[in-house]
């Protein structure tokens, strides 16, 4: 199929635990260089290039958790796109197989007044009807009588 929705879901999780991870590692910059022993305008310039940078890596975690939330919501759309498919996919299975049994009655029984019974035109169509693949996304723009 397109997506393997328990793949995405792990991805997705991932993403937000590295958007963590890189907070802590921020956090733990920031907090090393503050705890130095160490006076002065170099201590002063390090410590605030370590604050510069912990911002950065704050960012690049805001940037992990968004894409982790956009792949959550990717995620749902394709089960629901998959959950859409199969249904489509039964029932059209279901008019198809409903049609087929009406043409084996019609074959099978002989009118005794020697009226001819035909199929409807949507029968025809539902008995004439080549599904796409299991699974396919043409599923979703399946036409038939009754869908």
């Amino acid at each position: 199929m397109y997506g393997d929705t328990t793949v995405i879901r792990r991805r997705a999780d991932e993403l937000r635990e590295q958007g963590v991870d890189i907070r802590v590692m921020a956090d733990r910059l920031v907090s090393g260089a503050d705890a130095l022993d160490w006076n002065g305008r170099a201590a002063d310039a390090l410590r605030m290039r370590m604050r510069d940078r912990a911002a950065l890596l704050r960012d690049a975690a805001t940037l992990h958790e968004n894409a982790g939330e956009s792949l959550t919501k990717h995620g749902k759309e394709v089960a629901g796109l998959k959950d859409a498919i199969a249904d489509i996919e039964r029932r059209a299975g279901s008019l198809v197989d409903d049609a087929r049994a009406r043409e084996a009655e019609i074959a099978t029984h002989d009118d005794p007044a020697g009226v001819v019974r035909q199929l409807s035109p949507e029968d025809q169509q539902l008995v004439a009807f080549d599904p796409p693949p299991s699974g396919h996304k043409d599923w979703l723009t399946v036409s038939l009588p009754g869908l």
